[in-house]
């Protein structure tokens, strides 16, 4: 990419689990394909900074996009997992209710799953107890098709067949600029000096980046520039051993799932994320929030030593509404929702996108035609 243009057929931005999944997808049919990646490594925004859980598709609205891709979208990782050798593990998880309260919430939770197509198995407190040791809780639902998955080998390994199909990702290029018109889109690229790539398609993928990019594109109509907030979370580690098995969530809130336990493929504990909305892209970890995490996470392990657990990391959620404004659905704007074709933005790719993105690149797939 020395010249002053390059043409190529598509075009990916963003070289996240997503962006990756759907740069694979496009350069197995046929097609050539570059992915542009801002930073100096795949995978180091969003991807890079979750809970690494497959889910199963239990919390989001029947008819949403995340539920349609994560229970497809778990059924393809697991599959890929297996054939590839992904590290992963169909560990299940516990959705706790503390108190006679919650137990309602349960039902309302079941039914929501059940009506996604996932089986949840809803039982009286004594038995989270008896498989939990240490877990002391009044009721709580079972979900058998809940995993963790090691996510970077996932992306070497999506960038290893997007290699091997023909297609490229070129680090440290950055979009200054994109424009769509009829004859096709081109971008201008930095990160050294700038190049022109002209594309007959484009799918922006850019995570966190991705409304930016999109407020700027010339020829994109106003409507399909949307709005984003900033939903950041943070992780503490459990240092030392436990006897945790299973992932422990307690029952959701606004934002966000609360703050609950996962384990890595090594069997270490982390917990997160709690929900503080921010104006920018921070990723500090402040030491003092460890104050709530211990006293959300003792209403269900009434045993946690406080003191094992350290700051560990954050991530920021790209969300499409703001505090007051509900949960908002995976928005991905082909050429029937803005006119223009060989385009594809992907907005507001939260959770479960990490588990939907076999799924999501399919999708993709069809929109291009």
């Amino acid at each position: 990419m020395g010249c002053d243009s390059y043409k190529v057929q598509t075009v990916v931005i963003g070289a996240g689990v997503v962006g990756l999944a759907i740069a694979r997808e496009l350069a197995r049919s046929g097609r050539e394909v570059l992915v542009l990646e801002a930073g100096p490594r795949f995978g180091e925004g969003i991807s890079s900074r979750n809970s690494e859980v497959i889910h199963a598709g239990i919390y989001y609205p029947t008819d949403s996009l995340k539920a349609a891709f994560c229970v497809r979208g778990r059924e393809l990782l697991y599959e890929y997992c297996a054939s590839h050798k992904i590290g992963h593990r169909k560990c299940g998880k516990w959705i706790v209710a503390t108190d006679d309260r919650q137990v309602a919430r349960l039902d309302a939770f079941s039914r929501q799953a059940e009506a996604n197509g996932v089986h949840l198995q809803q039982v009286e407190g004594d038995v989270v107890n008896a498989q939990c040791p240490d877990v002391r809780v009044v009721g709580g639902l079972w979900s058998a098709q809940t995993g963790i998955i090691d996510t970077h080998g996932l992306m070497l390994s999506l960038l290893g067949e997007l290699q091997d199909a023909g297609g490229q990702l070129v680090l440290n290029s950055p979009v200054l600029s994109a424009e769509s018109s009829g004859n096709g889109h081109h971008l201008k690229i930095g990160g050294g000096a700038p190049v022109t790539v002209m594309a007959d398609e484009v799918v922006n993928a850019a995570g966190l980046g991705a409304p930016g990019l999109a407020r700027d594109w010339r020829g994109l109509p106003d409507s399909a520039k949307p709005e984003q907030w900033f939903a950041r979370g943070v992780y503490f580690s459990y240092s030392g051993q436990h006897r945790f098995k299973q992932l422990i969530y307690p029952l959701p809130e606004p934002g966000g799932l609360g703050v609950h336990l996962t384990l890595d493929l090594a069997g270490q504990a982390r917990f997160g994320p709690d929900v503080e909305w921010v104006d920018a892209e921070d990723y500090s970890v402040d030491p003092h929030r460890v104050r709530a995490f211990v006293e959300g996470i003792r209403q269900w392990w009434p045993s946690l030593d406080a003191n094992r657990l350290q700051p560990a990391y954050a991530g920021i959620r790209p969300k499409l509404s703001g505090p007051d404004g509900g949960s908002a659905d995976f928005r991905i704007d082909g050429p029937g929702a803005h006119g223009l074709s060989g385009l594809v933005h992907l907005f507001g790719i939260e959770s479960p996108g990490l588990t939907s993105c076999l799924a999501i690149a399919d999708y993709v797939k069809q929109q291009l035609g």
